[in-house]
């Protein structure tokens, strides 16, 4: 398709400017920021960009192709939008708008467990073609439901969460009220007075709520109610048992994200899975782990030939895309640049961002002459 992007708006970091602006800075805040002291969330971002790329300037060379081929699809371009937890809390309705996005650029969109849009609502969106991210629940009966449900509704593609065994420790979220339990305090009352936008698309589109997760959620639950629902029910830690036990029953392409070690790569693997999405959460999660792109370049150096090897956190562009590619990455995938995306320009964020991810990645490509992803690695200095 036809790759169009607002002028006012040419870059993420121009996009993540005005999303911040026009969001209340509780959810701007859940967004954008890490745990701890952001440590591991600066780290994705400069060890990515210490990575340099050489052109041949004098080969021959015909023209750049972005298409990919992952898991028997191919995909128009090698990225796609990472699983997020709360998209619409984030801005209204976020995660139809990217799904019906991705749906138009033949890119994947994973939806997370924790979202506030359903597996059917979006499998509907994508007609069958999104994936799907399971956070194991500790009851096996929602856990298998989930994967029915998935199932039922077309997705071949599961990713289960690693990284996940506690819920990070993120100062932001604490001082807003957005831990679990969640708290309403005065601040993000005045926050969302002061963000009419963000207000009026919420009444339209109606409160943020756990849309996959609606059936299992008790009825009438206040906020502190809910917020314990949602603690207890996630507590599933992620172990081989529950890996053997989801690879006999899910019949699909299987995924594990978060995996950052050498240890339960092999585990991976072992159990039957079919990719790994190389990822510290965004750097949400383990404040003194190492970057993603840091973790993935060992991994594929031993595995790539064993399994696919995918990545995220941390990149945020096309330049970021061609040095993870480079560095050993198959296919990557991305979270904030999409939402602050929708943040800054609502229903035309997801198209707009895409295509420009799309228009770097592809100038790159051609300024490197690499014809095709694959050949990203002949240009990693």
């Amino acid at each position: 398709m036809e790759l169009n992007i607002n002028s006012q708006y040419p870059s993420v970091n121009d996009l993540r400017k005005r999303a911040e602006f026009k969001m209340p800075k509780f959810a701007f805040d859940y967004l954008d920021g890490g745990c701890n002291d952001d440590i591991n969330l600066n780290k994705n971002r400069t060890d990515i960009q210490k990575i340099e790329l050489m052109p041949n300037y004098l080969s021959d060379f015909d023209a750049s192709i972005m298409k990919t081929e992952l898991f028997g699809h191919t995909y128009d371009a090698p990225f796609g939008i990472a699983p997020i937890g709360l998209q619409g809390l984030m801005w209204p309705n976020s995660p139809e708008i990217l799904a019906k996005a991705a749906m138009e650029h033949n890119i994947p969109f994973i939806l997370s467990t924790v979202t506030t849009s359903s597996i059917e609502t979006i499998a509907e969106i994508t007609e069958g073609k999104s994936w799907f991210q399971l956070y194991h629940p500790a009851d096996e009966k929602i856990k298998n439901d989930l994967l029915d449900r998935a199932e039922n509704a077309g997705i071949s593609v599961l990713v289960i969460l690693a990284d996940v065994p506690t819920f990070g420790f993120r100062p932001r979220d604490i001082k807003n009220g957005l831990s679990m339990p969640p708290k309403i305090n005065l601040n993000n009352i005045i926050e969302v007075i002061k963000n009419p936008e963000w207000t009026f698309k919420t009444l339209l589109y109606g409160k943020p709520a756990f849309k996959t997760m609606m059936p299992y959620i008790p009825k009438g639950l206040n906020l502190r109610k809910l917020g314990e629902f949602m603690d207890i029910t996630f507590s599933g830690r992620l172990n081989e048992e529950r890996i053997a036990s989801i690879r006999s029953k899910w019949k699909g392409t299987l995924i594990i994200k978060g995996i950052v070690g050498e240890q339960d790569a092999e585990k991976a693997i072992r159990l039957g899975a079919d990719g790994l999405i190389i990822s510290n959460h965004g750097g949400r999660q383990l404040d003194a782990g190492q970057s993603s792109i840091v973790s993935m370049t060992d991994l594929a150096k031993k595995y790539k030939n064993q399994i696919k090897i995918m990545v995220d956190s941390g990149l945020q562009s096309g330049p970021d895309i061609a040095r993870a590619m480079a560095s050993g990455a198959e296919f990557t995938f991305m979270g904030r640049s999409f939402m602050y995306g929708v943040g800054a320009l609502g229903n035309e964020g997801g198209n707009h961002t895409i295509s420009l991810i799309k228009k770097e990645l592809l100038q790159v490509m051609e300024q490197l002459c690499c014809e095709k992803t694959s050949d990203f690695k002949n240009h990693l200095i």
